[in-house]
């Protein structure tokens, strides 16, 4: 029999720092709900890479997206801060997956990497590998604010509440 009873929920995470959260973000979270019962969007405090929103911001971001996105997407998946090791994360929400989104096989080797520490200090959980879809392969979050920052249009990259937002945050670092 398998190592999970049948009515234990798998619970998976989702860590990253999402400033802002974009719709390859939102791509990974929507395929990783196809794949565990309850996903947790772990927002990484992370104020080291000087985010350009707070974290409580950006875990709201991330809502009202889920939010807009509704369905089983919406209903099976919860938004957490955290400020401690993602493995400690997962364990203190009693996580056996870690979902992680690649977009090109440069991202592939820290992640690898990442994996490997990880499995060292929680064997129990495992690292799971989504492939960024073909349309979402080139966004980062770092691009986006680049591009909205340069007067660029971000609109098919975020969700509409983000690009709500980021020009609302934008014209406030202008003032």
């Amino acid at each position: 029999m398998n190592e999970q009873s049948s009515n234990a929920s798998r619970i998976g995470i989702y860590p990253g720092t999402f400033d802002p959260v974009t719709q390859g973000h939102m791509d990974i979270i929507r395929r990783a709900t196809r794949i565990v019962d309850k996903l947790i969007v772990g927002v990484a405090v992370n104020a080291r890479k000087g985010p350009m929103f707070g974290v409580e911001e950006r875990c709201a971001l991330v809502e009202e997206a889920l939010k807009a996105a509704g369905g089983e997407v919406a209903a099976r998946t919860i938004v957490k801060p955290f400020g401690s090791l993602l493995m400690q994360f997962a364990q203190e929400n009693g996580s056996s997956i870690i979902i992680r989104g690649l977009r090109a096989v440069s991202d592939f080797e820290y992640e690898f990497q990442m994996a490997g520490m990880n499995a060292r200090l929680a064997p129990k959980v495992e690292t799971v590998f989504l492939m960024a879809s073909d349309k979402q392969q080139f966004v980062s979050s770092r691009f986006v604010k680049e591009i909205a920052r340069l007067g660029g249009n971000v609109t098919e990259f975020v969700p509409a509440n983000v690009l709500k937002r980021l020009h609302e945050k934008l014209a406030e670092e202008k003032e």
